[in-house]
């Protein structure tokens, strides 16, 4: 297992190699988790820095809650009580943040690109916490770590992805994670929100809940990207739930192991019903849990620690 990134800023330029060194080192972090004492001296000395300019709830926290655990020194930036508000660029904030002495930016922000822009000229490492509709590799990494751990395995899976597709960097960070890593992807939502050219990165796309799901072993739903839709992409949100909603007859109609997984915020009685969301088969929850040893193991590979270094 070799990983030999300094930044983390995608899915799509990683291969399955590296890929599953960092769920392996995700999964000793894990169980670091269910110790006494949680932390390790990883990043003791290190400044890590997160540069949240766009709303974050679950990330933000696991980010910091991650880099906690590994020693870190942790600084919270947000753009509503900085210079950008005053018309500082991205690249100013980011050079002077660097001035500091900081060695991680971990950037969330709402123009696709913002992570690799910064990689070119500073010298700290960035980790893409979610770049407008581009990518989310923690995401990706996360929920395929949930898949490996629930499943065993990803490879040969059928994974189907509910949706809206077009506008989701998640959706598109899964997609690479799941096919490089072997499994059968099937996208469905309104074909407003799906088109075909998905279907050059490797994936099947249907407009049939009924066809989507029936055969899934993982069902991972995704919420209406309002904020970043520039028109309404179907007539209202009873007929999406109508067509695509994930409602009970439409569950009992799945296989009866079939998981569901949701990034968050789940919006109840639109894309899942709540019922659904909460029952024995829905690891959501879980999915936050594992987020903390993902991003515990992306920091700890990007400073240089080897898998097998992780505290026993």
């Amino acid at each position: 297992m070799a990983w030999n990134r300094k930044h983390l800023l995608d899915i799509e330029s990683l291969d399955a190699d590296e890929l599953n060194t960092v769920l392996d080192t995700a999964r000793a972090f894990k169980a670091v988790g269910t110790r006494a004492i949680k932390k390790v001296p990883a990043l003791r000395g290190k400044t890590v820095i997160n540069l949240f300019v766009e709303p974050s709830t679950r990330t933000r926290i696991s980010f910091e809650l991650a880099e906690q655990r590994l020693s870190a020194d942790v600084i919270n930036f947000t753009a509503e009580a900085s210079s950008l508000k005053k018309g500082e660029t991205l690249k100013d904030t980011a050079r002077n943040l660097e001035a500091l002495n900081a060695d991680f930016i971990v950037i969330r922000h709402s123009a696709s690109g913002a992570p690799h822009f910064l990689s070119r000229f500073l010298n700290a490492s960035v980790v893409n916490a979610g770049d407008g509709a581009h990518e989310h590799p923690t995401q990706a990494l996360l929920d395929a770590f949930t898949i490996r751990e629930k499943k065993g395995r990803i490879a040969g899976l059928n994974v189907t992805i509910l949706g809206d597709i077009l506008y989701s960097r998640v959706a598109r960070s899964n997609i690479w994670a799941l096919t490089k890593l072997g499994a059968n992807v099937t996208l469905c939502g309104p074909s407003t929100l799906v088109p075909k050219v998905f279907e050059k990165m490797g994936c099947r796309v249907t407009y049939s809940v009924e066809e989507a799901i029936k055969d899934a072993d993982i069902i991972n739903l995704l919420r209406i990207q309002h904020e970043r839709q520039r028109q309404t992409m179907f007539p209202s949100l009873n007929e999406y739930t109508s067509l695509f909603g994930l409602t009970r007859a439409r569950m009992d109609r799945t296989k009866p192991d079939a998981l569901i997984m949701h990034p968050g915020p789940i919006n109840r009685g639109v894309e899942i019903d709540s019922e659904i969301a909460d029952c024995k088969r829905s690891v959501i929850l879980e999915q936050v849990t594992n987020g903390l040893a993902v991003r515990m193991a992306v920091l700890f590979l990007i400073n240089g620690g080897k898998p097998q270094e992780v505290a026993a």
